[in-house]
């Protein structure tokens, strides 16, 4: 059955850890933006083998879910259908669960990054550097097929990274090439670097940013800024964070769970700010 505008609807993050996760934070500002006021957003821990018996338990108050580590390949197989942009990673972060059932996947992180760097003046670059060759290096690589004109190099740290990554090139029809980890300082020197590394990883490079950098887009949010980017910024590069990122795939996710565009982007990002500042 349909459900109305006011039956209370539930949404949640999940993954393992999941305490730090600041999605709650951004979702419920935007529920209160929306007035959307019976409808909760939580998070859960859950892993691999729980997520298939979290799912059998969810009820038709479910709209939808976000996914994190280590669910994004995961979830695949428990859904009717995923997008493309989904596909083309073989990673989901977005559920939503349809009036009839149905359980759609899709990625957010991708068009998410595009509009982080659209908001920054980045609409397209000539050629660009990724550091790093996980799971969120393969969707920054997705992101730069929609705006990178030229060559895109990834750093990474093994030969079966660099498989990996040129692999992910041949599938998205990027032009990927790949380099070690250990000249990652050259990176620094692109129109455009992605750093996708945890934290600290990237450290050890912050004395080698050039005296006029272009772009670094660093995913990380917390602990932030990172000693990459605070010395990015002192130079007078452009920088674009994790946080930027996480709002604007937050807010693509708003807009598929509930059915509402816009979703309030500057009430999400007031709110990441304001958690990440108490914490």
């Amino acid at each position: 059955m349909p459900h109305r505008a006011t039956d209370a609807r539930r949404a949640a993050v999940l993954g393992k850890p999941i305490a730090h996760s600041l999605s709650p934070v951004l979702h419920r500002a935007a529920y209160d933006e929306l007035g959307l006021t019976d409808w909760s957003y939580e998070r859960f821990e859950v892993d691999e083998a729980g997520l298939p018996g979290f799912f059998e338990k969810l009820g038709p108050e479910w709209a939808g879910l976000s996914l994190t580590m280590p669910l994004k390949r995961a979830v695949i197989p428990l859904l009717d259908e995923i997008s493309d942009t989904a596909a083309s990673v073989d990673a989901v972060n977005t559920v939503v669960f349809t009036e009839d059932g149905r359980r759609l996947g899709d990625n957010t992180d991708i068009p998410g990054m595009v509009a982080a760097l659209r908001e920054h003046g980045i609409e397209q670059v000539g050629s660009a550097a990724i550091l790093g060759a996980g799971a969120t290096a393969s969707s920054a690589l997705a992101a730069l097929a929609r705006i990178c004109t030229g060559d895109i190099t990834v750093y990474v740290r093994s030969e079966a990274r660099a498989a990996e990554m040129r692999q992910w090139g041949e599938r998205l029809d990027v032009d990927v090439r790949t380099a070690d980890w250990a000249d990652a300082a050259q990176a620094l020197r692109a129109p455009l670097v992605i750093a996708t590394t945890p934290a600290g990883t990237t450290d050890a490079l912050a004395a080698a940013v050039p005296e006029r950098p272009a772009t670094l887009f660093d995913v990380l949010y917390d602990p932030w800024p990172t000693e990459l980017a605070a010395r990015w910024s002192m130079f007078g590069g452009a920088v674009v964070s994790g946080l930027d990122l996480l709002v604007h795939q937050a807010v693509l996710q708003v807009e598929q769970v509930t059915g509402r565009s816009p979703a309030p982007l500057e009430a999400m990002r007031h709110a990441g700010e304001k958690a990440l500042a108490a914490r």
